[in-house]
Parts: structure tokens; C-alpha cells; sequence
């Protein structure tokens, strides 16, 4: 697939993406937080399940039930062993990855970072040779940038690189 090709099919997957994520943080605030024992003692408890109950149905040791909830107050449970009590519970696990911005507000700022470093860079050369970068020049740089740095190179460079 051509590179202008990528990048389109790149910035539709962050157009539909960013669609689903502008739902998410709209939703996030009102869901209701992790209960203080964990979702799988609180739901179990809720149910009426021992822990002995939902080891037998595990297969496991009531021990083990108690470490699983133990190691999701702690953040630590893994996610099969989380979906296989949650499915042991007639309950469905949703794990989501929500972008704190839409995802092309990402890409956009760290372009401009990394077209920023590259015309500071640049002025400044040109200004040790007695030459001005002229700001209207900018506006044609950033679309030249947007065609010169694809998504892929977007990350490669580290924060302290840009100074």
C-alpha cells in the first residue's frame, strides 16, 4: 500500500476510533467507581455466592478466590483469570483503553512538535547566516511536514531529542 494510502486508512482508524472515545470520556465520569472490595467480591456478595461457590464453579480453591480478589484490589489480577470468575458469575468483563483527547488531536500536536523543533532549528541557522525565516513561511512548512513525517515516525523520537 502507497505511504499517502497508509496514512489515510491511518487517520480514518483514528477518525472512528475518536468517534467511540468522544462517547467514552462523555460516560466515564458517570460510571460508577471500582466498589472498595473489588467488582468480583462485590458482585459475588451481591449474588449471595460464597467464595467456596465460586471456587467450585472455578474449579479451584476457595484459597484461590480470595487471592483473585485480593489481586484485583491490587491491580495485579490477570485478565483471563478476571473474565473466567466474571463468566463464573454470569457477568461479562469490559476492558477499555480510553485516549484522554481524540487521537488525531494527538497526532496533530506531536507533529507540530516535531515541525516546530525542525523550523526552530532552522531559523536558527538561518539567522547565524544573516538570514530571516519568515513566520509566513510556517503554514506551508506544517503542510509540507504533514506529507514529510508519516504517522510511523511520529514516536520515534524521544521528548529530550526536541529541545
Amino acid at each position: 500500500m502507497a505511504p499517502n494510502a497508509t496514512s489515510q486508512m491511518r487517520r480514518l482508524a483514528r477518525s472512528k476510533l475518536d468517534q467511540t472515545g468522544n462517547w467514552l470520556r462523555q460516560i466515564l465520569p458517570r460510571l460508577r467507581p471500582v466498589p472498595r472490595g473489588g467488582w468480583i467480591a462485590a458482585t459475588r456478595d451481591a449474588l449471595g455466592m460464597s467464595r467456596t461457590e465460586l471456587a467450585r464453579r472455578l474449579g479451584v480453591q476457595p484459597s484461590s478466590v480470595l487471592k483473585l480478589e485480593n489481586s484485583e484490589r491490587a491491580g495485579t489480577v490477570q485478565i483471563d483469570t478476571l473474565r473466567r470468575a466474571a463468566a463464573a458469575m454470569d457477568c461479562e468483563v469490559v476492558l477499555l483503553v480510553v485516549p484522554r483527547q481524540p487521537l488525531q488531536t494527538s497526532v496533530d500536536q506531536q507533529r507540530l512538535k516535531l515541525f516546530n523543533a525542525t523550523f526552530n532549528r532552522t531559523a536558527i541557522h538561518m539567522k547565524l547566516e544573516d538570514q530571516a525565516v519568515s513566520e509566513k513561511l510556517r503554514p506551508h512548512l506544517l503542510k509540507q511536514a504533514e506529507t514529510e513525517i508519516p504517522d510511523t515516525a511520529l514516536w520515534r523520537i524521544r521528548e529530550e531529542d526536541l529541545g
